[in-house]
């Protein structure tokens, strides 16, 4: 077709032309992040104490709410959503155990109170029916006209749906019906909270969102909300600013890590992110009691975009010759006959993955051969650039759609991140854990394909590969358009993919599982409208958000 010949001739480009125009944005940060210190990111006595008496005040409305009330799952939601679930993990568990056991006995005809019992429980692991719908809608299976005006169960079924999975059609009309009614009803909403609420669905809703990003955001509607509690409200914003000390104090000394690579001089053409990595690194686990796990990810990944680009700059030759040592992974190995940035490339993440080690065989006896899998799957990601570049050199080649997908979905970096994830996680994992994740198990290859394809879709801009909507428009001679349409269409059916990954019974637990699908949840983020990890100007207020900017309280 005209169409793809055309943009077959755009990517073409010589050594010559790909290096002249290796040139990334800046980052928009710099040195920024070194402000902060011990000093000015120490948590005072006054605010720990605080945090401590206002959680007991929490804890008592926990357990004081009885477990058969449409409360007890509000507040549940809420407390979900302001980012603080991970203070009450116990008590939660146990009175949406109790719902489940009991949800069977009730006949609840109110939507919003159905809808948000099915998204608790399946965000939980439950795998209950979505039959439960059936009475919300007529004898040919579509939402009934009463429910067209009902904004708060529209917008708890919006939300409900998006936890569905393969062949369940009554969630896929819920999804079209409900955001057309919500999007015409915008206008019509007194509440400034609930505006907020529909507003933000409509945009991410809450399964893709990112823990953090979306605390920030719900505690701003639910500011709003004239049926707040006060109590809860000032717990999550002093929770949230104490958090984000640690996070700032974390960026802090990943910045000064990173600066020894000096990549803007040394590597000009390799994206400078750490604030933007770090970011990422949030979206995957938060919770303080993650930190050494994220500065394990942040490296690594960090080291992987650094190969990324890399693999986008180098000569085949060049490459060859990476590749093989990193196969090899011969720790004396200097590639002293290769050009100084393919000599820094492998240096630097030898002594990455080194580091990682000694640092777990002194903390954790036995367990060193954590950092084996995770080398396993640096392999396995650098064989894929590799093959990636052998296209670009092969007279610009396009793959078909299979031979594309074959690698490109391991160099989406997934699959080496989700296996890395879980490096530094502890107790929370175990050898079976990582025989699990290092054999693609499905979750995480549909996490890799959002990734992939999510990245294609929005990416042409800054990429020399071929990328999937190319070599679906070559090989079934469809236009741009129903390429992409097609793409999206096989975005949403791998959430479908992961949702039932996460449902009991499960063959990974639920810290495990909410890793993967974390990372799904940043790429939603990262590339939806635009890149914006290869543009950090279109990601800067996501920054200040989450690391730069405390709450008023």
């Amino acid at each position: 077709m005209e169409i793809c010949s055309q943009a077959m001739k755009k990517n073409v480009k010589s050594l010559d032309e790909i290096r002249k125009s290796a040139k990334c944005h800046p980052s928009v940060w710099g040195d920024y992040f070194l402000v902060y210190n011990s000093d000015n990111t120490k948590i005072a006595d006054a605010e720990q104490e605080e945090l401590a008496k206002q959680k007991e005040k929490v804890r008592k409305l926990l357990d004081q709410t009885p477990n058969d009330s449409t409360y007890k799952m509000e507040l549940i939601d809420t407390i979900q959503r302001l980012g603080v679930e991970y203070h009450f993990e116990k008590e939660i568990k146990g009175s949406l155990q109790y719902i489940h056991e009991n949800s069977k006995e009730k006949d609840d005809l109110n939507l919003s109170s159905v809808a948000l019992r099915f998204r608790l429980l399946r965000q939980q692991g439950y795998n209950v029916p979505s039959d439960v719908f059936r009475k919300f809608t007529d004898s040919e299976g579509n939402y009934t006209a009463s429910l067209e005006n009902n904004v708060e169960g529209l917008l708890n079924l919006y939300e409900a749906a998006h936890l569905g999975t393969h062949g369940e059609e009554i969630l896929d009309r819920a999804i079209e019906f409900c955001s057309s009614h919500l999007h015409a009803s915008l206008h019509k909403i007194t509440s400034a909270s609930l505006s907020k609420l529909v507003k933000e669905a409509l945009k991410t809703p809450n399964r893709m969102s990112l823990t953090r990003l979306g605390a920030r955001r719900f505690i701003a509607a639910y500011e709003e909300d004239e049926s707040r509690n006060e109590t809860l409200l000032n717990f999550a914003k002093l929770d949230f600013n104490i958090v984000q000390k640690m996070h700032q104090r974390e960026l802090s000394d990943a910045t000064r890590w990173w600066k020894k690579f000096d990549v803007a001089n040394k590597m000009p053409y390799a994206r400078d992110r750490i604030a933007e990595l770090y970011l990422w690194m949030v979206g995957v686990y938060f919770e303080p009691c993650y930190a050494k796990a994220r500065r394990i990810l942040l490296k690594c990944i960090s080291m992987g975009s650094i190969i990324d680009d890399t693999y986008e700059y180098g000569s085949l030759h060049e490459l060859r010759i990476l590749t093989d040592a990193i196969e090899r992974w011969d720790v004396n190995a200097t590639l002293k006959d290769s050009p100084p940035f393919v000599q820094m490339c492998y240096k630097s993440l030898i002594e990455i993955y080194s580091e990682i080690e000694d640092e777990i065989a002194i903390e954790r006896t036995g367990e060193s051969y954590r950092i084996q899998y995770a080398i396993q799957d640096m392999k396995k990601l650098v064989k894929a650039y590799f093959e990636e570049a052998k296209w670009l050199y092969n007279n610009n080649y396009i793959p078909t759609l299979e031979e594309y997908m074959k690698v490109a979905l391991v160099s989406a970096g997934y699959m080496m991140t989700s296996t890395t994830s879980l490096v530094g996680m502890g107790d929370e994992v175990s050898k079976k854990d990582f025989d699990w994740i290092i054999n693609e198990p499905l979750i995480v290859r549909a996490s890799s394909l959002i990734a992939r394809l999510m990245d294609d879709l929005v990416g042409d801009e800054y990429e020399q590969k071929p990328s999937s909507a190319l070599c679906y428009m070559r090989q079934y001679g469809v236009s741009e358009e129903e390429a992409r349409a097609q793409l999206k269409q096989q975005v949403k059916n791998a959430w479908k993919d992961m949702n039932q990954e996460c449902l009991e019974p499960t063959l990974a637990s639920m810290p495990v599982l909410t890793r993967v699908v974390n990372l799904a949840r940043v790429v939603h983020l990262l590339y939806s409208d635009a890149d914006c990890y290869s543009d950090p100007s279109k990601c800067k207020e996501w920054v200040k958000a989450v690391l730069v900017e405390p709450l008023t309280i």
